[in-house]
């Protein structure tokens, strides 16, 4: 998905950033909200803030080295967040752990009332199967399942080949299916219905 305001794609607003620095706040407002939002089902919402903030300072500080052949922006972001994640990979852990134990998500709990048993057993088990997945399966499952980017775009977010990618989804789908009691949590609906 290219991200676009006016008809301007980010490799453009970087571009222009270059020489006129406001331009850059266009980015932030494009990609912030949902960042945020992917930032703080990984590490909780105290930290989102803080994240997203250190993720828009890392871009604007390496934008003259982004490739403008990429007109999304959204791989680039991501994979800065994925570094700074994994500086916090304790605290993820724990805010899994937590999920397992409460039955709580901090996130969707605002909805609570309108989820059933059953699915708060199934965040548990997704909490639980997460916090055992490997750094580098975890983080390519959730690229996938809650940031909705292709196989390419994680591969350019994280710097690893494809077939990487491809590799380390297999493995990450098929012990949170264990745990979800054979449901598969990156299926998109369309998928399923497919299916």
């Amino acid at each position: 998905m290219i991200a676009e305001e006016s008809g301007t794609a980010d490799a453009d607003l970087i571009r222009r950033s270059r020489h006129d620095p406001e331009v850059f706040a266009g980015l932030f407002d494009r990609h912030a909200p949902a960042l945020r939002r992917y930032v703080a089902r990984r590490l909780g919402p105290s930290l989102a803030d803080d994240i997203v903030s250190d993720v828009f300072l890392t871009a604007f500080r390496r934008r003259h080295r982004y490739d403008t052949s990429h007109p999304d922006a959204r791989p680039w972001l991501y994979g800065i967040a994925a570094r700074l994640v994994s500086r916090q990979r304790r605290v993820e852990i724990r805010f899994y752990r937590a999920l397992v134990r409460t039955g709580v998500d901090e996130i969707t709990e605002p909805y609570a009332d309108r989820v059933d048993n059953r699915v708060s057993a199934q965040q548990a088990g997704l909490a639980a199967a997460l916090s055992e997945l490997s750094p580098g399966d975890r983080e390519v499952l959730l690229l996938m399942a809650w940031a909705d980017m292709s196989y390419e775009d994680v591969a350019r977010a994280l710097g690893i080949p494809i077939g990487t990618v491809r590799s380390r989804l297999h493995r990450a789908r098929a012990r949170t299916r264990q745990a979800l009691g054979g449901a598969d949590p990156t299926v998109t609906r369309e998928e399923s219905l497919d299916g």
